[in-house]
């Protein structure tokens, strides 16, 4: 489910920022001190020596605040040139207490620390530029200003606003901490409504909630994954296996009622059904089956699991071993100890943690097998 974006969306941005054109834009007067100061260091083709005369710019300037912004800004690009992203950080976030809303220094920002792999940093700046790009031309315009200009000094910003986005959806996607991920992702919504990766966050919020046992949210979030998309295969699976495992009056027939909707929306058997298709069927199988387990329709849960066996082998390892280990006790519950035998010696071999649970049933069967019980 991994979706990254490439290092050279930031390339675009670059390429294609103009400081005038973003929120929270910086404004140096012609022929000021301020201006002057900046030329002379401009002028200097020493690196080192443009460092220490932007930050005597800075001292220099200290009542000024935008100037202040833009030579710790100067500052922080000089440290990520130099390879030192952690003082480049510290300049950065400088320059945005007098800028909160500059995009051009939120992207900088974003990129340093996804650079020194912070993602609370990263989610922080992606929804700040993410937010300041939702209030522009919701502000009142400067004098002169029209409509049009506001549309276009948007529409200059949005290379910012897709980096910071896809930024955003990044550190959503390597945070491994349930918690924390439903948090970024309670974050990222509002500041990018409508986003491009709206079908994967639900799916990767699922499976938060799902690993949080938060029923009600999970339950609340997919039925609006559905209501967008009735034939949303993670939707239907993650409900489906939510309502298998509740215990809950009625929740087993709700499981029931989802895994056949997914198996009917993967269409497994269709000639152009690929393998994440297949596979997804091969769960709701399993999942029906073991739905009708808990029914005591364990005949019923058998034709289920075996068709999930036959899709999840090898295709998806762990999926296939909870389906061969359901198969194997389904089995079992009908005397059928050669055939739960069979299946359960096939998915004790795929390590993880249906393992154990398999070699325990296979042990039991082993030894009802042994007595000719």
């Amino acid at each position: 489910m991994k979706r990254k974006l490439l290092s050279a969306a930031l390339a675009v941005f670059l390429q294609a920022a103009c400081l005038h054109a973003q929120t929270g834009k910086l404004v140096i007067a012609a022929g000021t001190p301020e201006d002057v100061a900046l030329q002379a260091i401009t002028s200097e083709p020493d690196a080192q020596k443009r460092l220490a005369m932007y930050q005597d710019f800075v001292q220099k300037f200290s009542s000024n605040p935008t100037a202040v912004v833009y030579g710790n800004w100067q500052i922080a690009q000089y440290y990520q040139g130099a390879g030192d992203p952690h003082k480049a950080l510290e300049y950065g976030d400088k320059a945005l207490v007098g800028a909160p809303d500059n995009l051009e220094i939120l992207v900088l920002e974003a990129s340093l620390a996804q650079q020194v792999k912070d993602n609370a940093k990263v989610m922080d700046y992606s929804v700040r530029g993410g937010n300041a790009f939702n209030r522009m031309g919701q502000q009142s315009k400067p004098e002169g200003g029209t409509e049009e200009q506001s549309a276009e000094e948007k529409a200059a910003s949005q290379n910012a606003h897709d980096f910071l986005e896809g930024a955003g959806f990044n550190a959503i996607v390597d945070e491994t901490n349930a918690k924390t991920r439903m948090e970024y992702i309670e974050r990222f919504t509002p500041a990018f409504p409508n986003s491009r990766y709206e079908e994967p966050i639900a799916s990767y919020a699922m499976v938060a909630l799902s690993q949080l046992r938060d029923m009600p949210r999970l339950v609340a979030y997919a039925e609006k994954a559905l209501a967008a998309n009735p034939n949303s295969l993670p939707a239907l699976l993650l409900l489906a296996n939510a309502y298998a495992d509740d215990a809950k009056p009625g929740s087993t027939a709700k499981a029931v009622t989802y895994a056949q909707k997914a198996i009917a929306v993967a269409k497994a058997d269709a000639p152009d059904a690929d393998r994440s298709r297949k596979a997804s069927a091969g769960v709701a199988h399993s999942t029906l089956g073991y739905a009708y387990m808990k029914q005591d329709k364990t005949a019923a849960a058998i034709q289920e699991l075996k068709t999930a066996t036959v899709l999840l082998r090898g295709q998806d390892e762990q999926s296939f071993a909870l389906a061969a280990y359901r198969l194997g006790f389904a089995y079992a519950k009908l005397r059928r100890i050669n055939e739960a035998r069979d299946i359960l010696m096939e998915g004790v071999k795929i390590q993880g943690p249906v393992q154990p649970l398999s070699q325990d049933l296979l042990s039991k069967v082993n030894a009802a097998r042994a007595s000719g019980k």
